[in-house]
C-alpha cells in the first residue's frame, strides 16, 4: 500500500447507528428501521448498524434464531438498502452455522440496488473473564470466521471487522494493505472494558492505517448481566473524532472526505516506511 494513493473518490455522508438491542427482536428491528430512515433522510449515503442489531438474548435463543443469508431478517435490511438507495452495513445478525449448537456472527454490506456486496463473519471470538464484570465465552456458541474481507464499492473500499477484532491490529494492517480506506467496526463493547479501551483502540486503528473508522455500537443495559458502552464514533485518518453519539439510541453523522486521508498519508508516510525484511 502506498501512502499517496487515495481510494475514496468523492466525499460522502456516513451515519453510524447506536442501538439498545434486547431479547425482543421485533422491537429491535423496528428501532433499526426507524434510525435508518432518519439517517437516510439526513443525506447519509452509507449507514452502519451495530453488532447484534437484531437480538441480544441468552446464547441458546440466539442459536435458535439464526437464519440463512436469505432469511427474513437479512432480507429486511437488503430491502431497506434498496428502498433508501444507500450502502447499508447490517452488522451483525446471527447466521446459521455448519456446527451444531453454534451460530455465525455475520455482518453484510448491501448496496443501493439491494445487492449483497460483502459478507464478513467475526474472526476473533470474545472468550474472557472480566474483573467485576461478566464471564463470556463466545466460542461456546459462535463459529468463528476465517476470511479477511475488503468490500469494494463505488464510494469506498470498506475493511470489515466486528467488535473484539478491534484488539488485533494485525487484522487492520492486513485490511489497509489490501486497499481498505474505511474500517468498519460494528460492536457491542462491554461497559467494563469500553470506558478505558474503546476510544483508544478505535483512534489507534485509524492513526496506524491512515484510514477512516466507522464504529456503530450497542449502548446501555440489555439482558441481565449484559450492558454495552455505547459511544458510537466516526474517526478520521488523523485520529480525530469526527462525530460521536451521546447516551441512548440514535446516530452520528460525518462527511467522509478523501482529502483528509491524502493529507495524513503525505504528512507521515509511515505505510511506505514499513520494514518487511525484518
Amino acid at each position: 500500500m502506498v501512502s499517496g494513493i487515495v481510494l475514496i473518490v468523492e466525499r460522502f455522508l456516513a451515519a453510524a447507528i447506536q442501538m439498545n438491542s434486547s431479547a425482543d427482536r421485533e422491537r429491535n428491528l423496528a428501532q433499526a428501521m426507524d434510525l435508518i430512515d432518519e439517517a437516510a433522510g439526513r443525506g447519509a449515503r452509507f449507514v452502519g448498524l451495530p453488532e447484534n442489531v437484531d437480538l441480544i438474548a441468552p446464547h441458546g435463543v440466539k442459536v435458535e434464531a439464526a437464519e440463512q443469508l436469505d432469511g427474513p431478517t437479512f432480507a429486511l435490511f437488503r430491502d431497506k438498502a434498496r428502498e433508501k438507495r444507500i450502502w447499508l452495513l447490517a452488522g451483525t445478525i446471527a447466521e446459521v452455522s455448519t456446527v451444531d449448537g453454534k451460530a455465525r456472527n455475520t455482518a453484510v454490506i448491501y448496496g443501493p440496488d439491494g445487492e449483497t456486496v460483502a459478507i464478513y463473519r467475526k474472526i476473533h471470538l470474545f472468550d474472557v473473564e472480566i474483573q467485576d464484570g461478566p464471564t463470556i465465552r463466545e466460542s461456546d456458541y459462535v463459529e468463528g470466521g476465517s476470511e479477511v474481507v475488503v468490500a469494494s464499492t463505488p464510494i469506498a473500499r470498506f475493511g470489515m471487522s466486528i467488535c473484539y477484532d478491534l484488539r488485533f491490529p494485525e487484522l487492520y494492517r492486513r485490511l489497509a494493505s489490501s486497499g481498505a480506506d474505511v474500517l468498519l467496526v460494528p460492536s457491542a463493547f462491554t461497559s467494563q472494558t469500553g470506558k478505558d479501551h474503546w476510544e483508544v483502540l478505535l483512534r489507534a486503528r485509524a492513526i496506524e492505517n491512515f484510514a477512516w473508522v466507522i464504529a456503530p455500537a450497542q449502548t446501555g443495559q440489555h439482558i441481565r448481566g449484559r450492558s454495552s458502552h455505547g459511544h458510537t464514533m466516526i474517526i478520521d485518518p488523523w485520529g480525530v473524532i469526527a462525530a460521536q453519539c451521546s447516551e441512548g439510541p440514535g446516530f452520528c453523522i460525518a462527511e467522509i472526505d478523501p482529502a483528509v486521508m491524502e493529507h495524513a498519508r503525505k504528512a507521515i508516510p509511515a505505510l511506505d516506511h514499513r520494514r518487511l525484511d525484518v
